[in-house]
Formats: structure tokens, C-alpha cells, sequence
């Protein structure tokens, strides 16, 4: 059997064991090794099987995953994200859906210290769902509201997802970040709109709060003072040039951990807690990264990526439809996967064949998280959606009624920005 054969049935072996409950690691592992020892020999997989773990662990570049999870474990016990939520709530609810686009606000700002879209959207469902019920919010819109909001967490730096594909693409880390940010904002004002369209339209959707005075409103933002001081710290700092993302994620760790020291919300066993969810996310990352790894080097000696990219190489259409249809297999995977899984799985398949094409590496990495943000709230599966209902008893199919309108909106965005590729790549641009 031809070895490209062997590899499409890899791919299709790994998706089967991924839906049965399997590791991601361990099933990228296992058939990687099987993979590879089939079209070579068992020594040489083996031997793969020894040196992977250590090339994988002992990388100074991965010191950067764990400080930053680090960086959102403390972030989620320092009482950061109620902060946040107030200090937003006081400057936007009495506007229409005030109290639903002060949490997309929030979760843009929680998203920044957090890295993760699972987190920003647990973290302030629990604090906004409430509010909204208390305004008497349609409970779709603000369902869909923090389900979409919370997606935010991978693309807003500092971005684990991010991290990967810029060890994945040895593309620096710095210039993703960067890359991230103004597509990052552009989805919150996007979502706020679409709040306030709705909001319009149907008033009764989300009624306006009291509005705040200035006195007030400032004395809830200098509640956040730190939690700002801190991002322009980290980001800043990576920007100017005066830490590496390593050092930024040290600083930005121990920033957490100082600010929730003083608030008084550090006790000794949220400090347990915090050691604990990042070791075990770490610990899971890890192996996810070892096992794409082992698999990478199948997929190699399988020559499918290079017998695809020359495929689609050849084919006489625009290069933007294959981008499409790029994008189109990312979304689709992005709604029964995970986005971590999805990067992993598709970029050394799609990597080598967008570069042939001329397209910008890290304009690609923000559309492929850009994507997969999507795939976390599209149906069947999207798990912010599912997130939220395990923090609600709000039923499912309310929740993806109130996803529609955010999904049209990061539409339209993901067009913009594969017409306007300045859009991604002017910060980065300006550090060149």
C-alpha cells in the first residue's frame, strides 16, 4: 500500500479513536507509532518513542505554556473578573443591552490575563448570568452573550493556542500575540453591536440598567487599576522589546499572584488549587504536544502533506477558495473538538501547503484561531455553549438560538479579515 494511503488512514483512524473517548495524546501517540513503524521498521518507532519526550519536555520554549496558565489559575481566584465585570457594568449598563455588552466587555478584559475561553467564559458566566436575570434578559441573548464572549480567550493575547501554533510554525510568539490583538478588539465591538441591534430592534431583549455616576464610574475602575497596569506590563513589555514572552509570562505570573496576595484572596488552599489546575493542565498539554509530535513524524514519512499540498498546488483555482475550504475543515472540526486538538491535528496537514500558496504565516495562525473560536460556540457540539449550560439551567437549543447573531457577526469579521490582511499583520509589522 502506497504510504499516502497509509497516511489518510491514520488521520482517519486518529479521528475515530479521538470520538470514542480516547486522550488526544495518547491517540496522536499511538498512531504515530503504529503509523510510522509500518512504513519504516519497529527499532526506528521505538526509537521515536525515546527521543520525542525528552526533544518535547526539555524545550526552554514550553516554559512559556505553564507560567501563563499559571498567570490565569491565579487570575480566576484573585477575584479579578468581578472587578472587571463592575468596573465595565457601571461605564455600559444603562445602554441598550448595557448589562450584556458590559460582559462581552469584561470577557475581552478577562481574556487578556487568561489565555483560555473556557475560563473566561465560566469565570464571568457566573458573575453576569445573574445580573441579567435579574433585568429580566431574554435568556437566549444573554446566554449567547457569555457563550460568545468567553470564545475570546484564545485569540486576545496572551493565548495558549497561540503558543502552540508558534512552536508548531517556529513563528515567533511575540509578533501572534501582537497579530491578535486588533482582531481581538474588533470581535468584542462586533459582538457589542450585535448586542445593540438586537437590543433595538427587540428592547425587551435586554432592558437598560441604571446608569452610573461619574464618581462612580471611576471608583469602580480604580478597582481595576492593577489588572490594567498589569496587561500593559506583559504585552507592552513584549512589544518594546524588553522581555521575551517567557519572561512577559513570569512577570505576568507572578503579577496574578501579587495582586491576588493583596486583595486578601490568596489563601492557602486557593494557592493548592491554582498549583494543581496548572500542573494538570500542563501535564495535559504536554502529552497533547508529545503525541502530535510522534504523529508529525508519520504524517512526514507518509509524505501526506507534501503529496497534498502539491495536490492543491496544481489544481488552476484561485488560491483564496482553497483558503476557504482550509477554513470551512477547521470550523467543522472545531464543532466536535477541541481547539487545542484542532491545531494540532490540522496544522502540519495545512501549514505547508498555505506557505506554498504565499500566504502569511501569522496572518494564518489568527485566522485558524479565529476560526476555531467560532467552532467553540457551532453546533452540535461547541463546548462554550456546553460550558454554559452546566453554569445555567437555561436548556440548549435557547442557547444556540442566542449563538446565531454572534455567528453571523464573527462572519462578516473573518471576511474582513482575509480581505484586509493588514488588519492582522500591522502591530506585528511595525516590530519588524
Amino acid at each position: 500500500m502506497e504510504p499516502i494511503a497509509i497516511g489518510i488512514i491514520g488521520v482517519i483512524i486518529l479521528i475515530i479513536l479521538l470520538f470514542s473517548g480516547l486522550p488526544i495524546g495518547v491517540g496522536m501517540a499511538l498512531v504515530g507509532v503504529l503509523g510510522f513503524a509500518y512504513l519504516t521498521d519497529m527499532d526506528a518507532a521505538l526509537g521515536i518513542l525515546r527521543t520525542v519526550p525528552y526533544a518535547t519536555f526539555a524545550s526552554n520554549s514550553l516554559s512559556v505554556i505553564p507560567l501563563f496558565i499559571l498567570m490565569g489559575a491565579f487570575a480566576m481566584s484573585s477575584g479579578m473578573s468581578e472587578a472587571l465585570f463592575r468596573a465595565v457594568y457601571r461605564w455600559l449598563g444603562h445602554m441598550k443591552g448595557g448589562v450584556a455588552q458590559a460582559t462581552i466587555a469584561a470577557c475581552a478584559c478577562f481574556a487578556a490575563i487568561s489565555g483560555s475561553s473556557l475560563a473566561t467564559a465560566v469565570t464571568l458566566g457566573s458573575v453576569a448570568l445573574p445580573e441579567m436575570r435579574k433585568y429580566r434578559y431574554d435568556d437566549a441573548l444573554a446566554t449567547g452573550a457569555v457563550a460568545a464572549g468567553g470564545s475570546m480567550g484564545i485569540l486576545i493575547p496572551p493565548s495558549v493556542i497561540l503558543i502552540i501554533y508558534g512552536i508548531i510554525t517556529e513563528q515567533s510568539i511575540g509578533k501572534l500575540f501582537l497579530a491578535g490583538f486588533i482582531p481581538g478588539m474588533m470581535e468584542m465591538v462586533f459582538y457589542m453591536i450585535t448586542v445593540w441591534l438586537l437590543t433595538t430592534i427587540k428592547p425587551e431583549l435586554g432592558p437598560k440598567g441604571p446608569k452610573a455616576g461619574f464618581k462612580e464610574k471611576m471608583n469602580a475602575l480604580g478597582h481595576t487599576w492593577d489588572v490594567i497596569l498589569l496587561f500593559i506590563v506583559v504585552i507592552g513589555g513584549i512589544y518594546a522589546g524588553v522581555f521575551t514572552p517567557t519572561e512577559a509570562a513570569g512577570i505576568g505570573a507572578f503579577g496574578t499572584f501579587f495582586i491576588a496576595l493583596v486583595r486578601k484572596r490568596l489563601t492557602w488552599g486557593v494557592f493548592k488549587e491554582s498549583l494543581s489546575t496548572t500542573l494538570v493542565t500542563t501535564g495535559m498539554l504536554f502529552l497533547i504536544m508529545m503525541g502530535a509530535m510522534i504523529f508529525g513524524y508519520f504524517l512526514s514519512v507518509s509524505q501526506l502533506p507534501t503529496e497534498m499540498a502539491a495536490f492543491v498546488g496544481g489544481l488552476s483555482v484561485n488560491r483564496y477558495i482553497i483558503l476557504a475550504v482550509i477554513l470551512i475543515i477547521v470550523l467543522m472540526l472545531g464543532c466536535i473538538m477541541d481547539s487545542m486538538a484542532i491545531v494540532l491535528l490540522t496544522i502540519p496537514v495545512f501549514y505547508p501547503l498555505v506557505i506554498d500558496l504565499g500566504f502569511n504565516p501569522i496572518w494564518f495562525g489568527i485566522l485558524v484561531v479565529r476560526v476555531t473560536e467560532m467552532g467553540m460556540i457551532t453546533p452540535p457540539v461547541g463546548m462554550n455553549v456546553f460550558v454554559i449550560k452546566g453554569i445555567s439551567d437555561v436548556p440548549i437549543g435557547t442557547i444556540f438560538r442566542g449563538i446565531m447573531p454572534f455567528l453571523m457577526a464573527d462572519t462578516l469579521q473573518v471576511i474582513l479579515l482575509i480581505l484586509f490582511p493588514q488588519i492582522v499583520l500591522f502591530i506585528p509589522n511595525l516590530m519588524s
